[in-house]
């Protein structure tokens, strides 16, 4: 039978209601939260992993096109130096700008090269292009020509080219009053430089810069006195603590008190800077720089020369003479040996530029070329990634 209860008992039930839930309920809601942001962290972990996974891939990949495309580079420079050489079997005694060497290379693709070289796989060079042009290094005035090296280890301001310079500024709208400074700066950072010790590269068109003799108050290194106003050594260059860097590039001017990016950008189609002394090419110097190296010489005239130039250029020294004569700019019987100038050259620039899928790379690479064996060697390479 069923237990009946006590109406006292059965009133407080029935005044209590129904039941609350169970607990088991509320742990189970929390299992379900704490078991999604588990699932939730999870993923985001794993998205992770595999994102920097998926980038470390990507970098990879991009070292290795980029390592390619540096090789294609170096075989490009390769290819150049066999043209520089062949053609100065050719014609050993003189370099113009109708020169194969002249002609720039439009952006070709890779595989055509390859298709007339030999044998080549399917799709082998389909990706990678080929753009660039060789410029002559000696068409421009070279910086390190304001000191010349009149015995081993003795550095002296070479007069001669400081005015050269200081009419260069001058045509291009500067203070040709810089030049003196440029000298005085390169003299100075080639003091502990073992490039002092080398001798200039000969002219064959004169001796100019070889076998001078040391000026007093304008060497450096073998002889440290001075007395020659306007190039006393005030700025302490013999101290190896304020000795300025070298100049490696036309950018290097900055160090130079006085000259500015404006400047520096102007000067560039016009001025380098190679590791020894150099005379200009004047089959291939632009009007300004040949206007500069003749004394008296105007602007005009040396256009005049320069598209008169276009058509015939300068086998040797009685060209040069007589196109200058036929200028105005030289008075006969001048002798042009004194100047530094030349038909031939033996520096050039390679710019390059290789593209490769995702990577690109521009180089511009500086060949010395011997006037005598014409073997070629790379003086110095600087790459735009």
């Amino acid at each position: 039978m069923r237990a009946r209860v006590p109406c006292s008992r059965r009133s407080r039930l029935c005044a209590a209601g129904p039941r609350a839930p169970a607990p088991r309920r509320r742990q189970r809601g929390v299992a379900i939260i704490s078991a999604l942001l588990v699932v939730t962290l999870s993923a985001i972990l794993v998205a992770g992993v595999l994102w920097r996974q998926q980038v470390q891939i990507r970098r990879i990949q991009n070292q290795h096109l980029l390592a390619q495309a540096q090789w294609v580079a170096r075989g490009a420079v390769d290819w150049t130096r066999l043209i520089l050489r062949s053609e100065a079997d050719t014609a050993p005694t003189v370099t113009y700008l109708g020169g194969i060497w002249a002609v720039p290379i439009a952006k070709t693709r890779l595989s055509d090269f390859l298709g007339k070289t030999g044998e080549r796989q399917p799709g082998e060079g389909a990706q990678t292009f080929l753009s660039g042009s060789i410029e002559d290094a000696q068409a421009k005035f070279n910086l390190r020509d304001l000191v010349s090296v009149p015995a081993p280890g003795a550095l002296q301001v070479n007069q001669q080219q400081m005015a050269v310079f200081a009419r260069l500024l001058a045509l291009l709208g500067m203070d040709g009053g810089l030049a003196k400074t440029t000298a005085r700066q390169v003299r100075a950072s080639l003091m502990h430089s073992a490039t002092r010790f080398q001798a200039p590269i000969g002219n064959r068109l004169g001796s100019a810069g070889e076998g001078e003799q040391p000026q007093p108050g304008d060497t450096a290194g073998g002889n440290s006195f001075t007395d020659q106003p306007g190039l006393q050594d005030d700025d302490n260059s013999s101290n190896l603590d304020t000795a300025p860097l070298q100049l490696t590039s036309v950018d290097s001017l900055l160090n130079v008190p006085g000259f500015t990016p404006d400047m520096v950008a102007r000067l560039r189609p016009f001025v380098t800077v190679l590791p020894t002394q150099t005379p200009v090419n004047m089959n291939t110097a632009p009007a300004e720089v040949v206007a500069a190296m003749v004394p008296g010489m105007s602007l005009s005239s040396a256009q005049a020369l320069v598209s008169r130039r276009q058509s015939v250029f300068f086998r040797n020294a009685a060209d040069v003479q007589l196109a200058l004569q036929g200028t105005g700019a030289l008075p006969p019987g001048t002798d042009i040996s004194q100047i530094p100038i030349d038909v031939t050259t033996s520096y050039f620039l390679v710019h390059g530029r290789v593209q490769h899928e995702r990577a690109e790379v521009d180089r511009t690479t500086l060949i010395y070329r011997d006037p005598l064996t014409h073997t070629t060697r790379v003086v110095r390479v600087h790459d735009q990634l």
